[in-house]
């Protein structure tokens, strides 16, 4: 079953790391804007450039979203 980049994205969450990765998907979880639905790279592009203060550069974003593709592609099993 095909996960949202939401919902990859929240499983990078760790309370204890205070990585790039770990703290947009925390602020991302906070953020109760944020498009929980869509998984188009554009759709989300647009959206974090314009809402998401927290994400200090798009180049997080865009890592993440590398990893979203590669974890989609193997079916999950991208470590």
């Amino acid at each position: 079953m095909a996960q949202t980049f939401y919902q990859y994205l929240m499983t990078q969450r760790n309370p204890n790391d205070h990585g790039e990765i770990a703290t947009f998907a925390q602020n991302a979880f906070l953020d109760l804007s944020f498009p929980k639905q869509i998984s188009d790279f554009d759709d989300l592009s647009r959206y974090l450039e314009l809402n998401a203060g927290y994400l200090p550069s798009m180049d997080i974003f865009d890592a993440v979203y590398r990893e979203y593709q590669a974890h989609e592609q193997t079916g999950g099993e991208h470590e």
